[in-house]
């Protein structure tokens, strides 16, 4: 595979794509109006949990979401060997837990099917519950286990991808302030705040939350929104019972960093483009983190912050070519996914700019799916 290409957006997402794309032989060029890695990817808590986070049934967000956890093992090494750098990657497992007894059909009934998925799962009672996580309280009645899902420190992670893509001679451009698509029908061509120009024969649009601003240059609906996610992180000592899971209810999670921190989220509310932290969103979390944690009760948080997470309007990303325009296509609205889909997403973007056909499950992700914005817009 030959000829340039422009990825534009510097998040996990973005960094992922420009990173295959480069490996299979394409000329990358990443624009960024910040800095990379610096709304969603930095502040997202590196979950891939894509058992824990779908609970009703196996659909297409589903199945991509599996698909990409099956190849983070070697995803993952792969970014560490090109770039020179570790991050934390820990196979720890998951508790979905449950408090109330009403709660355990609807264990049961996901365990049924997710297994069949190969989530290898287990529901844990009694004892072999708390042994499993004995900070957990002892009004939990019973918890999903799933071996198989795990998480990685999102700020180090993002730190990686960008270095392998330096390394690997992916062109990276930063600070640029706004970027707007001046050329886009037969060739590329993007212009930047800061006067800079770039020009290539594809464009991958991988801005986020900010994507729906090229809804009305290119004629078609973009329905992602920003939703802010608030998180608060404690400080966690030697003396302190490790949590050895990532912990969820269907309140949030927990989950316990390597670098001595407990991190719980995430607490979501729509607030348009702003990333303030506010005393109700982290109170949210302060609130039931303590019910299933009880040790939290006794500590404050040390840190909080926000994070913008692109959210579409049916709930799943846009991935693939635009119908219209075949040279352009768009990766975003992977809403708290980013971290887990990066290597799908990155697969998924370079078949298709190899023209190689992608598995029929992914029409659900079609860009194109929310139709024109007016009536006649390309005829």
């Amino acid at each position: 595979m030959n000829g340039d290409i422009i990825v534009m957006g510097g998040g996990i997402i973005g960094l992922s794509c420009a990173l295959e794309l480069r490996r299979r032989g394409l000329n990358v060029t990443l624009v960024e109006k910040g800095p990379c890695g610096g709304q969603a990817s930095g502040a997202a808590a590196g979950m891939l949990a894509p058992y824990s986070e779908n609970v009703e049934s196996p659909d297409e967000f589903f199945r991509l979401c599996r698909e990409s956890l099956s190849l983070y093992p070697q995803w993952q090494q792969a970014v560490k060997d090109i770039s020179g750098v570790s991050f934390e990657y820990a196979e720890t497992g998951s508790l979905y837990v449950a408090r109330h007894e009403a709660d355990l059909l609807a264990l049961e009934s996901r365990l049924e099917w997710q297994r069949s998925w190969g989530s290898g799962g287990e529901i844990l009672t009694g004892s072999a519950l708390f042994a499993a996580e004995p900070g957990l309280t002892r009004k939990a009645v019973a918890a999903l286990r799933t071996p198989v899902e795990s998480h990685v420190y999102a700020p180090d992670l993002a730190e990686a991808v960008k270095r392998a893509c330096l390394a690997s001679g992916v062109r990276i451009h930063e600070h640029l302030g706004r970027i707007e698509l001046a050329e886009w029908r037969e060739r590329v061509a993007l212009r930047a705040q800061s006067g800079e120009r770039f020009e290539a024969d594809r464009l991958l649009i991988s801005t986020g939350a900010w994507v729906q601003e090229m809804s009305e240059t290119l004629g078609i609906r973009i329905p992602v929104y920003p939703i802010r996610g608030q998180i608060c992180a404690y400080a966690w000592n030697e003396e302190r019972e490790p949590l050895r899971h990532l912990v969820f209810t269907s309140q949030g999670y927990l989950v316990q960093k390597a670098n001595g921190t407990l991190v719980c989220g995430a607490s979501e509310d729509i607030a348009g483009f702003d990333t303030s932290v506010t005393d109700k969103g982290i109170r949210r979390l302060t609130e039931w983190n303590k019910q299933v944690l009880p040790v939290l009760g006794e500590v404050q948080p040390f840190h909080r912050w926000a994070g913008l997470r692109p959210a579409v309007l049916d709930g799943r990303p846009l991935i693939g070519r635009l119908d219209h325009a075949g040279h352009i296509l768009v990766a975003a609205g992977h809403y708290r996914n980013g971290i887990l889909l990066s290597p799908i997403t990155a697969a998924l973007i370079a078949d298709s700019v190899e023209g190689k056909p992608l598995p029929e499950w992914c029409g659900a992700f079609r860009p194109n799916r929310f139709g024109g914005v007016q009536a006649g817009a390309f005829s």
